[in-house]
């Protein structure tokens, strides 16, 4: 699967340009929704803070924008 995430896009950009990155984020115990930092996080910032699988995340992320689409 091509990337689709760049590597400056922040998780509030990734949220807002395709909602169905919400349910990944709540999925993986994250509390990026509504978070002030999330503006400034990107995915691998907010993996490493987490303790996450950045790849992991990542794949899930873009198979949740696949399958959702953007907004």
């Amino acid at each position: 699967m091509k990337r689709k995430l760049n590597d400056d896009a922040t998780m509030d950009g990734i949220m807002r340009e395709a909602p169905a990155a919400v349910r990944v984020v709540l999925q993986h115990g994250m509390l990026c929704v509504g978070c002030p930092i999330a503006s400034f996080h990107t995915v691998s910032d907010a993996a490493r803070e987490h303790d996450l699988d950045e790849d992991q995340l990542r794949w899930d992320l873009e198979a949740a924008i696949d399958a959702g689409g953007a907004g």
